[in-house]
Order: structure tokens, then C-alpha cells, then sequence
């Protein structure tokens, strides 16, 4: 299968995404130690969940691109 390639420009924004979804992730998981409310919690895991989930897609999508030179 032949890979894809991104343009300068679209690899920069995919790597923007990147870094906050990272940051939105550990913030959820670091907030979810002094939060008391239990169904806040409950929406922080599962925000944390799918970050997880968005930040695999992010980098399966970058291995299976490649920069346009």
C-alpha cells in the first residue's frame, strides 16, 4: 500500500491536534485526583477514554504518512 503524503502545513496541524489532545488527556487525569464529585469523574474517565482513543488515531495516521518533500 502506497502511503500518503502531507504537505508542511497539514503535518503542523496534525501535530497541533496532537499536543492537545495530550494536554486535554493529562489534564482529565490529573483532575479526576481532587475532583470529589462522582458523576463528574465518571465524564473526566470517559473524556480520558476518548482522548486515548483520538491520540492512537493521531499516530496511526501518522505512520501511515509520510512528509511531502
Amino acid at each position: 500500500m502506497e502511503k500518503e503524503t502531507l504537505a508542511l502545513h497539514e503535518t503542523l496541524e496534525a501535530h497541533e491536534i496532537l499536543n492537545f489532545k495530550t494536554v486535554c488527556l493529562l489534564r482529565s487525569k490529573l483532575m479526576q485526583g481532587i475532583c470529589f464529585d462522582n458523576e463528574l469523574k465518571r465524564l473526566m474517565e470517559k473524556d480520558v477514554q476518548q482522548s486515548i482513543m483520538d491520540v492512537n488515531e493521531l499516530l496511526n495516521f501518522y505512520k501511515n504518512t509520510q512528509l511531502l518533500q
